[in-house]
C-alpha cells in the first residue's frame, strides 16, 4: 500500500489516462522513487505524464507534522470543521436552495448554482482519477481514507458552495461593513475546511490550494458564460437583487398608435 507511514518522498507526479477501462492502468503502476507506469499497460489506451511538484518538501512537512501531533479530541475538532465541505451537508444546501429558486420561479439563477456547485464537484473527481494522486496517509489511529488526493473534493466542495451564495448575496449587500462580513464568513468556512482536511491527513498542502484554486476559476467561467442568459432580462427597479432579482423579459414593442 502507498504512503502509510509518509516516509516516501514524492518527487514527480504520473497520472494515467486511460480512456477505457481506468482501472487497468491502476494495476500497472509501480513506485520507484516516483511513479513509474507499466509500460504493458501503456498500449491499453493509456498515457502517462509527469508533473513537477515544487512544493514536495512542503507537502510533507506539513502532512508529517499534523499526522505526528492528531489526537482524539483535535480529529473530533476537525471533523466538525470538515463536515462544512462533505458532500451529505452540501447536498442538503443546494436541495433546499433549489426548492427556493424553483418555488420563486428564478431559473437563471437555478441552472447557474447546478452547473457551478454539482458540476464542478463532479469536474473534479475527473481530476482525481485522471491524476491518480495517492492520499499523505492511507490509514492511521484515528482515520482511515480511501481514493485519490488531489484536489481535495471537500474544499472545492465548499469553495463552489460558499463562493456561489455569495455571489448570489453580494448585490444585495450596499453597506461596505455586510459585503466584508459576507466575503469574510465564506472565505473562513473554505478556510477551515482546507484545514482539516490536511490536519486529518486525508489531503497535502497542494491538494487543499489546487481546489480553491480551481473552485475559483470554475466559478468565474460559469459567471461569465451565464451573460448571454442575463441579457435576455432586464431588472426590475427597486426590487433587491437577491439571487434572482424580479426578472422580466424584454419584448420588442411596436410604435404607440397616433391618435387623431
Amino acid at each position: 500500500m502507498f504512503r502509510r507511514a509518509g516516509e516516501i518522498e514524492e518527487l514527480i507526479w504520473v497520472a494515467n489516462l486511460a480512456v477505457f477501462p481506468f482501472d487497468r492502468c491502476l494495476m500497472g503502476t509501480k513506485l520507484t522513487g516516483l511513479f513509474v507506469t507499466n509500460p504493458l499497460i501503456l498500449p491499453q489506451n493509456c498515457v502517462a505524464f509527469a508533473v513537477v511538484n515544487p512544493l514536495s518538501g512542503p507537502d510533507h512537512e506539513v502532512a508529517g507534522w499534523f499526522h505526528a501531533h492528531l489526537t482524539r479530541t483535535f480529529v473530533s475538532v476537525l471533523r466538525a470543521f470538515t463536515d462544512f465541505g462533505a458532500g451529505e451537508w452540501i447536498g442538503v444546501v443546494l436541495f433546499f436552495v433549489v426548492l427556493y429558486f424553483v418555488w420563486k420561479r428564478w431559473w437563471p439563477s437555478l441552472i447557474t448554482l447546478i452547473v457551478a456547485v454539482p458540476g464542478g464537484m463532479l469536474l473534479n473527481e475527473l481530476v482525481k482519477v485522471l491524476v491518480h494522486r495517492h492520499r499523505p496517509f492511507v490509514d492511521g489511529p484515528f482515520v482511515d481514507w480511501s481514493g485519490y488526493s488531489f484536489a481535495s473534493g471537500h474544499t472545492i466542495g465548499a469553495t463552489l458552495l460558499y463562493g456561489q451564495l455569495l455571489l448570489f448575496v453580494l448585490p444585495t449587500l450596499k453597506a461596505r461593513h455586510w459585503r466584508i462580513v459576507a466575503v469574510s464568513c465564506a472565505a473562513l468556512l473554505i478556510s477551515l475546511v482546507g484545514f482539516s482536511r490536511i490536519a486529518l491527513g486525508a489531503h497535502f498542502l497542494t491538494d487543499v490550494l489546487a481546489a480553491i484554486a480551481f473552485g475559483i476559476l470554475w466559478l468565474a467561467f460559469c459567471l461569465f458564460a451565464g451573460k448571454p442568459m442575463r441579457r435576455s432580462l432586464v431588472l426590475t427597479p427597486g426590487i433587491p437583487l437577491v439571487s434572482e432579482p424580479a426578472l422580466v423579459r424584454v419584448e420588442e414593442t411596436g410604435p404607440p398608435a397616433q391618435v387623431s
